[in-house]
């Protein structure tokens, strides 16, 4: 099981080094293919007062840092073309957001680099949709053939599903979608982006962390091929993303439940 965690954005290199390390047995587990998980910049924050996070250069030089300390391996967001090369000298894994998941030119950055491209589904778009995001990364690594699950994981390409836009400030999770992509590429379910609430009129997005284990439980009952969730020793005072983060403490728990349903 793919298990993707760690702080929505990196926070001071103090904060990030202590959720780093109470995420150590997870990468210790035999059983679990751990990522550890931090962006450098948050560029799409609601307000431009906002924490974004330290930047490519000295956020990279901190994840840098966190793989060379616990021996994790890296995951990161880009969000233009010219950050996927530098990014890619320290992140395993090249996370595509949501918002940007059409972008030809930083998709096919990201493809040209060694790291596995992870591309969130956007909110607005079908689940069907995410086939040609797929075609575009495979098509820029030499491979021209049929789009498919078997070829998207030889050729380092994921799916996360992060929940569909319905309405304003809020989001749904049709589990339909994960089957739909699991057809064509390996399928993260993002189960603490699912329950954000986005901005409609407020300077940031709030969210529910309490529907976080109902919906992982029931995307672990369908079948995927691992989970994402932000988590920080207090969401309170996290610098984004807390109303929908869930405590380290409570991760353990939701592992386990999601382990059980997978042996089913």
């Amino acid at each position: 099981m793919i298990l993707i965690a760690g702080p929505c954005v990196l926070e001071s290199r103090e904060n990030v080094f202590k959720i780093a390390k109470a995420l150590q047995e997870y990468h210790e587990d035999c059983t679990i293919d751990f990522y550890f998980k931090a962006s450098f910049d948050k560029a799409n924050r609601t307000s431009i007062e906002s924490f974004r996070g330290p930047g490519l250069e000295d956020g990279l030089k901190l994840l840098q840092e966190v793989k060379d300390e616990f021996g994790y391996k890296i995951l990161t967001d880009i969000h233009l073309p010219e950050q996927a090369e530098p990014a890619s000298a320290v992140a395993d894994v090249l996370q595509i957001p949501a918002f940007l998941s059409r972008q030809t030119d930083l998709l096919v950055a990201a493809a040209k680099t060694a790291a596995v491209v992870n591309i969130k589904k956007g909110q607005f778009l079908a689940p069907a949709a995410m086939k040609h995001s797929v075609a575009k990364v495979l098509k820029t690594r030499g491979f021209d053939g049929e789009v498919n699950y078997e070829n998207a994981k030889k050729y380092g390409v994921w799916l996360t599903e992060r929940g569909s836009s319905f309405g304003y400030g809020n989001l749904v999770v049709d589990m339909r979608s994960l089957v739909v992509m699991r057809d064509f590429a390996p399928v993260i379910f993002d189960a603490t982006h699912s329950v954000q609430m986005p901005a409609s009129g407020e300077a940031s997005s709030g969210g529910n962390s309490a529907f976080v284990r109902p919906l992982a439980r029931a995307a672990a009952a369908v079948g995927v091929d691992g989970f994402f969730f932000e988590t920080h020793f207090d969401p309170s005072i996290a610098l984004s993303d807390g109303p929908n983060m869930i405590q380290l403490e409570q991760l353990k728990r939701l592992i386990e439940e999601i382990q059980s349903i997978n042996m089913i």
